[in-house]
């Protein structure tokens, strides 16, 4: 682009409490220490991986915009004002990948309107290392984000997406909120087909990573606890 503009780089972070550079390139370093203003989540844990990632970067020196579902629409614009001023700006997600199954993407938009330059970053991404590990699909997969909490509902949208699956050979994917994993995975083995296939992918990239893909008539005797783990559930029928 040949506009003087700072550029809007899309920053991944770990998937949890692990050393950033085991699971993130160096180039994530190099983009914190010389990015200043940031738009992120939560201030506090934002502050932390800075750190964490560059230990002598002044922490006073930063300036944070939060973007959560409490954020105001037309608070939006603003995030970008420095790219206008040529000044770079970082969107750091909570964890994984900014603007996938994390806000983001709006910001993002604006940004193309803007004629700002989009860079996005490499890091892990739960819902491709979960496609990768699970033995589906890689040509053809869906995904879905949370279900319906409603009981009815979510066992309609199961079916449906179970349906789809068969129909165009596409595995579907799933989160949920992590106290509600064991739940919604005794749903998925009451309501899917026994020949079904079933990834359950949880703790990605984490010492207590846990991957299985197996029918779901396998899973009935599953003794592993979801509970409060963040976990992929990937169908494919």
């Amino acid at each position: 682009m040949s506009n003087n503009y700072g550029n809007l780089y899309l920053i991944p972070s770990t998937l949890g409490d692990t050393a950033p550079l085991e699971v993130l390139p160096i180039s994530i370093k190099g983009a914190i220490e010389k990015i200043d203003h940031y738009i992120v989540e939560n201030e506090k844990t934002a502050r932390h991986f800075i750190k964490k990632i560059s230990p002598r970067k002044s922490q006073p020196g930063l300036q944070l915009s939060l973007l959560n579902k409490f954020t105001e629409p037309s608070e939006l614009e603003g995030f970008l004002d420095p790219c206008l001023s040529g000044i770079p700006v970082g969107i750091l997600s909570e964890a994984g990948c900014p603007g996938i199954a994390d806000p983001g993407a709006e910001i993002v938009r604006l940004a193309h309107e803007k004629n700002i330059r989009v860079v996005p970053m490499v890091g892990p991404s739960s819902i491709l290392l979960a496609m990768m590990a699970s033995g589906m699909n890689g040509q053809s997969f869906a995904f879905n984000g949370y279900l319906p909490i409603e009981g009815s509902e979510r066992k309609s949208a199961i079916k449906k997406a179970e349906k789809i699956s068969r129909e165009q050979q596409q595995a579907q994917v799933f989160i949920e909120t992590p106290y509600r994993n064991d739940k919604l995975l005794s749903e998925l083995i009451r309501t899917l087909n026994k020949g079904t296939r079933l990834c359950v992918a949880c703790d990605l990239t984490l010492p207590t990573e846990y991957i299985r893909s197996k029918v779901v008539s396998e899973w009935k005797d599953n003794e592993e606890s979801l509970h409060k783990r963040p976990t992929i559930f990937i169908i494919q029928a």
